[in-house]
C-alpha cells in the first residue's frame, strides 16, 4: 500500500509539471528567444529605374580674399562692418605706421644729398678732364719745343708727371662719381622699399565682394599674414557636396542638379554639378562635387549653411532590383537574406545604381522572380527561423 501510495504522488507531480514546461517549451517557441522571426518578403523584379544621387554639402565661396598686413603691427582704422558691400581698391583700413613716416622723409634727405654728391662728382669729371686735356696739350707741346731744342729734356719731364697726375685726379674722380651713382642708388630703393612697405599698410579690397568676417579691431596688434577682414564673391557661391561612393559612377560635371537649403524649406534652387573632385574622403568613403547654383536667390545663403542636392541621372535598362531594405551587410559583405524553399541563406550580390524611390538593381547574384527579406524584426543569422507577415509594426508599407 505504501508503494501504491508513492505513485500516485509521482504521478499527480508529473501531471503537474508536465503540461508547466509544454506551455513553457511552447512560450518560448512562440514568443520568446527562439520564435520565428517576422518577416517581410519581396520578389526581385526585373525593372527599369532613373537613378539619383543624394548628397549633403556646405554652402561656400570659391573665391574668398583675407585680407591682412605683410608685416606685424598694430590696427589704426578699420572702415568696414561685417555685411558691407565693398568695390575693387577700396581702402578697408590702415596699419599704425609707427615711424615709417619718419624713415621716408630721412631717406627723401640721404636722396638730396646723395644726389647732390652726385651732381659734385660731375663737376669734379668735367675739371679733371678740363685739366687732363690741358696737361696733354702741354705735354706734346713742349715735346715739339725739345724736338727745335727750344726747350730742355727737364720741362718736358714736368709736363708729361703734370699729365700723369691730371690722368690720375680724373681716373679718382671717375671712381668717386660711380660711387656717388650706386650709393644714389641704394637710397633711392630704400626709399622705394620704405614707400612699398608704407603702401602695404593700406588694407585695398582685391576685389568686389562682400565682407563675412571682421577678426580685430582698431588697437589690436596683429602678425605677419594674419586676417583682419574676410571677403567673399557672393557670385561665386556653390555647395561643396558629399555623395556615398557606391554609388557615383554617373556623376559628370554638366549634370543639373536640385538644391534645397535647408534653411529655406521645401524651396528648391537649380544648379549644376561644376565638377567632380579628384580627391574622395578616404575616411568617411565619400565623393565630393562642387555644384554651382544657375542663378542666386535674392536672400544669399548663409557661409557654411547645409544643403540637400540632388542630381538625377540617365534612366538605366531593366534589371533584378531590390527595394534598399533588403541589402545587408554580413561580416563585411553585401548581400541579401534569400528565402529558398522556406530556408533562410545569406546570399552575396554587387549592386548597381539606386534611385531616390528606394531600389537599387543588382549587378550580380539575384534573378527575377527569387524571393528576399525586405524587413525584420531583428537581426537575422543562417540559424534564424522567420514568419513570413505582411507588414511590420512601425514600418510603413
Amino acid at each position: 500500500m505504501k508503494f501504491f501510495h508513492v505513485n500516485r504522488r509521482v504521478v499527480a507531480l508529473l501531471a503537474v509539471i508536465l503540461p508547466l514546461l509544454v506551455l513553457m517549451l511552447y512560450v518560448a517557441l512562440r514568443s520568446g528567444p527562439l520564435a520565428p522571426v517576422p518577416v517581410t518578403v519581396t520578389t526581385v523584379a526585373e525593372r527599369m529605374i532613373t537613378p539619383a544621387l543624394f548628397g549633403i554639402g556646405t554652402v561656400e565661396s570659391r573665391y574668398t580674399y583675407q585680407i591682412g598686413p605683410t608685416t606685424t603691427g598694430r590696427i589704426r582704422q578699420i572702415n568696414v562692418q561685417v555685411g558691407d558691400r565693398v568695390q575693387q581698391g577700396q581702402l578697408i583700413g590702415e596699419m599704425d605706421p609707427v615711424d615709417l613716416d619718419d624713415r621716408i622723409t630721412a631717406q627723401e634727405a640721404g636722396l638730396r644729398r646723395a644726389e647732390a654728391v652726385v651732381t659734385a662728382a660731375v663737376a669734379q669729371i668735367r675739371e679733371t678732364t678740363a685739366r687732363m686735356d690741358y696737361a696733354e696739350k702741354q705735354a706734346s707741346r713742349y715735346e715739339q719745343l725739345l724736338e727745335a731744342r727750344v726747350a730742355s729734356r727737364e720741362v718736358v719731364e714736368a709736363k708729361q708727371q703734370e699729365q700723369r697726375v691730371a690722368e690720375a685726379s680724373h681716373a679718382v674722380a671717375q671712381a668717386n662719381l660711380d660711387a656717388a651713382r650706386r650709393e644714389l642708388a641704394r637710397v633711392h630703393a630704400d626709399r622705394e622699399g620704405l614707400i612699398r612697405q608704407r603702401a602695404n599698410l593700406r588694407l585695398i579690397a582685391p576685389a568686389a565682394g562682400l565682407v563675412i568676417a571682421r577678426n580685430a579691431d582698431p588697437g589690436t596688434t596683429v602678425v605677419a599674414g594674419q586676417s583682419v577682414v574676410e571677403v567673399i564673391d557672393p557670385a561665386s557661391l556653390w555647395v561643396h557636396v558629399r555623395f556615398d561612393q557606391l554609388h557615383v559612377s554617373g556623376l559628370r560635371a554638366g549634370q543639373s542638379a536640385q538644391i534645397v537649403i535647408r534653411s529655406r524649406g521645401e524651396d528648391q534652387l537649380t544648379g549644376q554639378v561644376l565638377r567632380v573632385e579628384p580627391l574622395a574622403d578616404a575616411v568617411t568613403e565619400e565623393a565630393l562635387a562642387k555644384v554651382a547654383f544657375a542663378s542666386l536667390p535674392k536672400r544669399l545663403p548663409s557661409l557654411g549653411e547645409l544643403a540637400e542636392v540632388t542630381v538625377a541621372l540617365a534612366q538605366l535598362p531593366a534589371a533584378p532590383t531590390v527595394p534598399n531594405a533588403s541589402i545587408r551587410r554580413v561580416n563585411g559583405r553585401l548581400g541579401v537574406w534569400l528565402l529558398d524553399a522556406d530556408r533562410l541563406r545569406f546570399n552575396p550580390v554587387q549592386v548597381g545604381a539606386a534611385d531616390l524611390d528606394g531600389w537599387t538593381q543588382i549587378r550580380t547574384g539575384l534573378k527575377g522572380g527569387e524571393r528576399v527579406v525586405a524587413y525584420s524584426q531583428r537581426a537575422l543569422d543562417s540559424h534564424s527561423r522567420v514568419k513570413i507577415v505582411e507588414q511590420l509594426d512601425g514600418v510603413s508599407p
